[in-house]
């Protein structure tokens, strides 16, 4: 998707108007402000925050985002959808700082607890109690999907900490499979079978059509938070972004990669629909949950691109002003303190 005006300053990049394009109903779960308050004195409580921290989290809203990605779910299913939303925001931003090795240790003791070891760590005690509530009414495929889900996760966590590591960026293919797996988006589906009390048959999710409708939905999501993210991320110095790997890949300039990235991501909301008129049919046992399970990937798709102006993760105060104009200035790259500036 090309902008439709041009920067008059080099300064400033113009985002894709993507939300103008997803064509879904945006709901918002009627139980938001109760689960949302609880969950954030549930993280709050156990992981020691700095004030600095805290306020980022607060910042988040990651229980708007779980409310309008699980719009139906009741309230004590959408207070666990709105823990694990936060959990998660909160183990991307900690494994960001690790090594492969810090990283390869935290998804082991995670993993584990979900298959009931106990816990050695702040997370580790997070995550048991998050899944002692999903595992209590959540089908098994259900569960069985999300841990898959998470395991793919860890995996490309690990992977993007060696790029990380050997400031190296990846060709856009090997980009794009990674990044579907460090989005934690396919835990965040299953999560929509257990907060619609869904029960899916095995061989529904094998279906070449749902498979793609799923991967339709995780790179709109992932690609246009990449265009959202890429200011921050840049100014941090981070290259796991699919903005920073146009722009290797292609020798493109900013504005030229962003627009790159926007039409992909208009791509994403066609394919979705084309997909979703080649469903083929199990019988009504099947399809009524299934149109659930869809509609949700729905909810994801159109929640996750307003919420991104909600957020303040993203453009701080200024983010219903960026959603009217879509004009974010360029940051400055952040230095990094010596050993002398430190001490002074």
């Amino acid at each position: 998707m090309t902008s439709n005006t041009t920067s008059s300053c080099s300064q400033w990049i113009l985002l894709p108007d993507l939300i103008s394009h997803c064509s879904f109903p945006l709901r918002r779960n009627p139980h938001h402000v109760l689960a949302s308050a609880e969950s954030k004195l549930w993280l709050l409580a156990q992981c020691g925050l700095n004030e600095e921290k805290r306020k980022t989290f607060r910042g988040l809203k990651g229980g708007l985002l779980a409310a309008i990605g699980y719009p139906l779910a009741g309230c004590d299913q959408l207070r666990v959808c709105c823990d694990w939303i936060n959990l998660l925001f909160h183990l991307d931003d900690i494994c960001d700082e690790m090594g492969d090795e810090e990283a390869i240790d935290t998804a082991a003791e995670i993993i584990g607890v979900l298959c009931e070891t106990q816990p050695t760590s702040i997370v580790g005690r997070l995550t048991q109690s998050f899944w002692s509530r999903v595992s209590s009414t959540a089908s098994p495929g259900a569960q069985r999907r999300f841990i898959e889900g998470l395991e793919l996760f860890f995996s490309a966590v690990v992977q993007q900490a060696k790029h990380r590591q050997y400031n190296d960026i990846p060709d856009l293919e090997s980009y794009i499979a990674m990044r579907r797996d460090t989005s934690g988006c396919k835990t965040c589906f299953a999560l929509i079978e257990y907060a619609n009390d869904l029960d899916i048959p095995d061989c529904v999710f094998e279906n070449a059509v749902v498979r793609g409708m799923e991967e339709a939905a995780n790179d709109i999501i992932t690609w246009s938070n990449d265009i959202y993210s890429y200011n921050v991320e840049q100014a941090n110095g981070d290259t796991h972004n699919m903005v920073a790997v146009i722009r290797a890949r292609e020798s493109l300039s900013l504005q030229q990669a962003i627009d790159y990235v926007g039409t992909l991501c208009v791509q994403c909301i066609d394919r979705f629909q084309t997909l979703q008129q080649l469903l083929p049919s199990w019988g009504p046992e099947v399809d009524v949950p299934l149109r659930a399970y869809i509609d949700g990937l729905g909810d994801w798709m159109i929640g996750s691109l307003v919420w991104s102006f909600e957020t303040e993760r993203y453009f701080g105060h200024a983010a219903p002003k960026v959603r009217a104009t879509l004009a974010v200035p360029i940051l400055p790259a952040r230095k990094e303190v010596g050993p002398t500036e430190a001490t002074a």
